[in-house]
């Protein structure tokens, strides 16, 4: 509970309207959970308009109104603040109200298209052995030490989110690591927050169906580096021409990791099997029981922000050679008969090329690679014939079929897909439209030792389909049907 005039505190306030000692009890957005005591907030979304709401909040007793402009009938006696930006307002009272939790913790953002749910389970599982209270904000869950608190969103809303980070103040915690997505930035979810670093991963195509085009997706992304205060660290990724980009007007100092170039974190595959990657880092050689290119990028990133956040690096390196992956992460399953399958979450062309030049790199010339790849619906949908030609160049067999339809036709997905199927590769691509039929096929096609990825769902344990959520989890799947094929 907090007096409205306190938690405007850091506000861009325009005018007001009514007193501002009154007392707040709750802040919300969504107008259905108002009721006496809590603020709302009117906030102007992609799917609906905030402001259209305010007589619903209104008339469930609200304590008062923030808007970016006053509706056309006004109730006597109930308080009105005009905004310049309702959603970042939203962020900056959040912040506020629960008393600036982030300021008390080392809250390190990562951002980019790929790698970003591996980096933040990384480094809360390494803090938690160098014997840290950790908190985790992640695509797949979110985790207070080790209390697992459901995800809904990559990055939770602001409300959600500053309520998080107080109960991980409460726990005791002193780091978390989170994903920022760009939706998170341009929707300002993470307004009024402090962090004490930010991470940049990559940067490929992806999410186009919302940011408009590829320049809006970077500058949405680029956002968060521009936010970041003196004092905290901004490390990127060199290796991707856009790193340089990310930090040209941040006031962060800048640190760098590659595998190709001379920077500040440095590391060279020595070794790259299915058992895992042996590498060298800054000098020192490690075992890690990741898997990939991809990885090797992902566990330099960890380093560097621990070494940064002031852990030493011998024993930053000792634990995390010791570390797994986060779920639905080039995930793998071995099957009596030698088979490997594995699970992964590679959802753009980016991350699934990524995926298969790893699995290219570790297969013996005599291991098939079958492909099980769908695409979502109602997302980008330019990306559908890339993903197909990217399976197909890059595997022996491929079966397409569906992901999350969500409000779309399977049929209609499978067919744009269909279209990055070149001549010379019909033979080789099959349409399967049920997704566990897929994966049955693909375990019939699959002969001893040969390499089964299931790509694009990872860790989620659904399928989404006209709105509903059905059980389904890729992994569970494939491993009951190895053992109901006798493979």
């Amino acid at each position: 509970m907090a007096l409205l005039q306190d938690i405007l505190r850091n506000v861009q306030v325009l005018n007001t309207q009514g007193p501002l000692d009154v007392q707040v009890e709750s802040i919300t957005f969504d107008s259905r959970k108002v009721q006496a005591g809590v603020l709302f907030v009117a906030v102007r979304g992609v799917q609906a308009d905030g402001h259209a709401y305010i007589a619903r909040a209104t008339e469930a007793n609200a304590v008062a109104i923030v808007c970016e402009e006053l509706p056309a009938e006004i109730q006597e006696g109930l308080t009105y603040v005009i905004v310049k930006d309702s959603a970042e307002a939203l962020g900056q009272m959040a912040s506020t109200f629960y008393g600036n939790p982030s300021a008390k913790l080392q809250l390190v953002g990562v951002t980019g298209t790929n790698g970003k749910t591996t980096s933040v389970t990384l480094l809360h599982k390494l803090f938690r052995e160098l014997g840290y209270h950790v908190g985790l904000l992640s695509t797949v869950q979110n985790q207070i030490d080790e209390e697992v608190i459901p995800a809904t969103h990559t990055t939770p809303d602001a409300v959600t989110l500053n309520e998080l980070l107080s109960k991980m103040v409460q726990a005791g915690c002193t780091h978390c690591f989170m994903e920022v997505s760009s939706h998170a930035m341009v929707q300002q979810r993470v307004a009024g927050l402090t962090f004490a670093g930010g991470v940049f991963t990559n940067i490929t195509h992806d999410h186009l169906d919302y940011h408009g085009s590829f320049d809006e997706y970077i500058k949405a992304k680029k956002s968060f580096f521009d936010m970041l205060p003196k004092g905290a660290f901004a490390l990127v990724n060199a290796d991707d021409k856009r790193g340089a980009v990310m930090v040209q007007n941040t006031k962060a100092s800048v640190h760098e990791f590659s595998l190709r170039k001379a920077t500040e974190f440095k590391a060279r595959i020595i070794d790259n099997t299915i058992q895992g990657l042996h590498l060298e880092i800054d000098g020192n050689e490690i075992w890690c029981k990741l898997i990939g290119d991809f990885n090797a990028y992902n566990l330099l990133g960890a380093y560097g922000v621990a070494v940064l956040l002031g852990e030493d690096p011998t024993e930053t390196l000792t634990v995390l050679s010791a570390l797994d992956s986060a779920a639905g992460r080039f995930d793998y399953v071995v099957s009596d008969t030698q088979i490997t399958g594995i699970v992964d979450y590679a959802h753009t062309p980016d991350a699934l090329e990524n995926v298969l030049n790893t699995i290219q790199q570790i297969r013996t010339p005599l291991q098939k690679v079958i492909t099980i790849v769908g695409c979502g619906g109602n997302r980008d949908a330019a990306k559908r014939p890339v993903m197909a030609d990217i399976a197909c160049r890059l595997s022996d067999k491929v079966i397409l079929t569906s992901d999350n339809p969500r409000f779309e036709e399977p049929q209609m997905i499978l067919a744009d897909m269909q279209k990055g199927v070149k001549p010379l590769d019909y033979k080789k691509t099959l349409s399967v439209l049920d997704r566990k039929e897929a994966i049955k096929t693909a375990c019939m096609l699959a002969e001893s030792n040969d390499i089964v990825l299931v790509a694009g769902k990872g860790h989620e344990t659904y399928q989404e389909i006209q709105g509903v959520k059905y059980p389904f989890d890729d992994k569970q799947v494939l491993q009951e049907t190895f053992q109901q094929l006798g493979k």
